[in-house]
């Protein structure tokens, strides 16, 4: 490099007082030093490349879990956190497993009534669908001709948006004042159903909980959140081998 030549400037005669000179010389000093440093050097085009490559990658999109349902799913009464479709997302969470759950509950929601609500539901196309809907047709005492063909409606309605789709058809009991014929009608619905669509059933939701004043509330139906942990632990049972490990 050839050495900085100062005979341009004549400071003898720039009269700057000695403030002004000591910057001078710092500028130039500065400057040399830079041109001792030669070219900065940039990062390797290729390594831009992969970071902008990178950067333009869609997030992982989850796979959908999808619980329709009534106030049992809704968590009547509860913080959503402690219904038992959260606390299932719990235990997906704590495998890093990559699902949403999403819960769709709606209290007093009849088998008519989420025919009517599947559409707008599925703007979000579920993985797995679990139905839990008819307990409110058999507590109000409904005729049941029409239990099944609505529940079939939003099955088939599911499958119309996604074939591959994998079901969970929770069934329900009624009490037993309704009558034996009732009785047995209605917890039909649910194993004949499950048989005809292939899915996977949950015979009766509430085994456990059912009739134990301490896992339910004071109206005697919905669970505590004590309940919700026994229902999502037999719901687990029946989800975690449709779910992908890997």
């Amino acid at each position: 490099m050839a050495p900085f030549e100062f005979k341009c400037f004549d400071l003898s005669n720039l009269q700057l007082h000695q403030e002004g000179i000591m910057r001078f010389l710092m500028g130039v000093l500065g400057l040399l030093w830079v041109g001792c440093q030669g070219p900065q050097k940039k990062e390797a085009p290729s390594t831009v490349q992969e970071k902008e490559v990178i950067e333009s990658l869609p997030p992982i999109q989850k796979k959908i879990i999808l619980f329709f349902g009534n106030s049992i799913t809704a968590g009547y009464q509860l913080d959503m956190n402690q219904a038992f479709p959260a606390i299932i997302q719990h235990k997906i969470d704590s495998l890093g497993l990559s699902y949403q759950v999403i819960n769709a509950g709606l209290s007093g929601e009849t088998t008519a009534s989420g025919k009517n609500r599947i559409d707008w539901v599925l703007r979000t196309v579920p993985d797995i669908f679990i139905l839990e809907l008819g307990a409110n047709d058999g507590l109000r005492g409904l005729p049941l001709r029409e239990t099944p063909k609505n529940l079939q409606v939003i099955i088939d309605k599911v499958k119309s948006i996604n074939p591959e789709v994998k079901i969970i058809i929770t069934g329900m009991e009624v009490p037993p004042n309704l009558g034996e014929s009732y009785t047995r009608q209605f917890r039909n619905i649910f194993s004949t159903l499950a048989k005809n669509n292939a899915a996977a059933l949950i015979p009766f939701l509430l085994i456990d909980v059912a009739g134990k004043p301490t896992l339910n509330l004071a109206d005697g139906i919905h669970p505590t959140p004590e309940g919700h942990l026994l229902i999502a632990e037999l719901v687990w049972e029946t989800l975690l081998p449709l779910l992908e490990l890997n």
